[in-house]
């Protein structure tokens, strides 16, 4: 019994042979398909992600835009300004303005002939010899 259990466990490894690297070649081709089932989902989910930050992006710079912006923010009847109007420092309307910054004249710059007596030294020596 034992032999003639052996001889036929002999042929069925040569026929299961082939069997299994069929088996084999049809595993291996679902693994592959599987594979890349997998990438092109990721892939797909890669895509939608970036075209979602993409859209999120776009929607925050738009509204960053939108709030930014006083004039739009008035006409669109936004929180910003209740009467609609832009809010402007008290002396906007001032007629004389400017008058408490000094004599316009100190600030001009004067051209002297003279290495010793020009701006440049003058200032020179009050920076750093007083």
């Amino acid at each position: 019994d034992d032999s003639d259990l052996d001889a036929s466990d002999s042929d069925l490894d040569g026929e299961g042979s082939d069997d299994d690297s069929d088996d084999d070649d049809d595993d291996e081709a679902a693994l592959q398909a599987e594979l890349a089932k997998i990438r092109k989902e990721r892939e797909d989910a890669k895509l939608k992600a970036e075209r979602e930050a993409a859209a999120e992006d776009e929607k925050r710079m738009e509204e960053a835009a939108l709030v930014g912006n006083p004039l739009l923010n008035a006409s669109a009847g936004g929180g910003g300004g209740a009467s609609g109007k832009i809010k402007r420092k008290w002396n906007d309307d001032v007629v004389f303005r400017n008058q408490a910054k000094g004599e316009p004249d100190q600030n001009k710059k004067r051209f002297i002939n003279d290495t010793v007596r020009n701006d440049f030294h003058k200032r020179f020596l009050n920076k750093f010899i007083r």
